[in-house]
C-alpha cells in the first residue's frame, strides 16, 4: 500500500467511529409522554410522570398497559408469544413496543427522538 492509501484508509475508520458514537453511543433522554395505539381507536397521549392502568380493547381481548414512576409496559395481553410484555418497562424517548396480534401499539415521545438501529 502506498502512503495515499494508508491516508483513505484512515480517514474512514475515524468517519466510521465517529458515525458510530453519533448514531448509537448517545444516550438517549428520558421521554415525557406516551402514544397508545390501537386499531381502529383514536390514539391516547398521556403523561408519563401520572401513574395509571390503561386497558384497552384489541382484536384478541383486552390488555393491560400500566403506567409506574415514568415508564410504561403491557402488563397483560391476550397474545400468544407475550413479546409485548417480553419487552419490558419503556422510559426513553422513542423506546416502542407492540402487542402485533392484538392490534395496540406504544410510543414513549419526548423533545428528541433518537434513530434506534436494534430495534429497526
Amino acid at each position: 500500500m502506498k502512503s495515499g492509501d494508508y491516508l483513505i484508509v484512515t480517514l474512514a475508520a475515524i468517519m466510521l467511529i465517529a458515525l458510530y458514537v453519533n448514531m448509537w453511543s448517545a444516550p438517549q433522554q428520558a421521554g415525557d409522554r406516551v402514544r397508545i395505539v390501537a386499531e381502529g381507536s383514536e390514539p391516547i397521549i398521556a403523561p408519563l410522570d401520572r401513574d395509571h392502568v390503561y386497558r384497552i380493547h384489541g382484536r384478541l381481548g383486552d390488555s393491560v398497559i400500566e403506567i409506574h414512576q415514568g415508564r410504561i409496559h403491557f402488563a397483560s395481553s391476550p397474545c400468544p408469544g407475550k413479546q409485548c410484555i417480553h419487552a419490558g418497562w419503556l422510559e426513553r424517548d422513542g423506546d416502542f413496543a407492540a402487542c402485533l396480534p392484538n392490534g395496540i401499539t406504544v410510543t414513549v415521545l419526548g423533545r428528541n427522538p433518537r434513530f434506534d438501529a436494534i430495534n429497526f
